[in-house]
């Protein structure tokens, strides 16, 4: 029996989040440039993309470049652009026909002119897709998220719009880049790293966290499937004992 059919259809994750690491070493392993390994990485891309899909995942959110990533070389960054450009466009006819709505989130404004009208076109395009919800964290920083949201709910006491006992976890959540989508229930690390690397941190707080030793580029559905079947064998007890989840069902 695979992975996927031993899959409790009723309790899976509705909303997903994936780390992408290790695309340049697992390039560099093969005795290629980084670039080499984010080209590849695309098809990793596609296959989570196809398993979230066939499980019926809601949302799936892919760190695809943090704030911090526009340190590294400026060919490598330069090639992460127009590589993201390129696999927008040629992946909207593939999106459109698995129901796949593709949105995005973080400060979205500082991107290239053409990366920003890209994924303007495809989010407009896929607008009215009923499937998974494809979501692109790009240049995304959860730091930068947090204190912005802190900022405009500050903006709106000192102003009288609200009260201090107003401030509350929901209100935080509807100043993020996030609101109105659920927080994922189970994050994915590829390439061995434990650590969540400025990603999602409101939103993580009780999430399921998957360490795999794999590298991006070799991730595939199987990969997928046992992140899930790993996720259903845990207990999630949001701060409680054992015994009061066991009572309550």
């Amino acid at each position: 029996m695979s992975i996927k059919e031993q899959l409790d259809t009723n309790n899976i994750p509705e909303h997903v989040a994936i780390i992408m690491d290790g695309n340049g070493r697992w390039a560099k392993q093969q005795g290629h440039a980084r670039l080499f390994g984010h080209a590849t990485g695309v098809e990793s891309v596609r296959e989570s993309l196809k398993a979230a899909t066939e499980v019926k995942v809601k949302y799936l959110t892919l760190y695809a470049f943090s704030t911090e990533n526009w340190n590294r070389p400026k060919e490598e960054v330069d090639g992460l652009m127009d590589l993201l450009v390129t696999t927008i466009a040629n992946e909207i006819e593939s999106l459109n026909e698995n129901e796949v709505r593709l949105n995005a989130i973080g400060n979205l404004d500082e991107l290239p002119e053409k990366c920003r009208a890209e994924l303007k076109r495809a989010i407009e395009k896929t607008a009215n897709n009923k499937g998974t919800c494809l979501i692109l964290a790009l240049n995304y920083s959860s730091k930068h998220e947090i204190k912005s949201a802190i900022k405009k709910i500050a903006e709106s006491y000192k102003s009288g719009e609200i009260e201090l006992d107003d401030i509350s976890d929901d209100l935080v959540s509807s100043h993020l880049y996030t609101a109105g989508i659920p927080d994922p229930e189970l994050m994915i690390r590829t390439s061995g790293e434990v650590r969540i690397s400025n990603f999602l941190l409101w939103q993580l707080a009780y999430s399921e966290l998957h360490f795999t030793p794999i590298f991006w580029p070799d991730f595939k559905k199987e990969d997928f499937y046992k992140a899930i079947y790993e996720y259903q064998n845990r207990e999630r007890r949001f701060g409680l004992v054992s015994e009061q989840i066991n009572d309550t069902e």
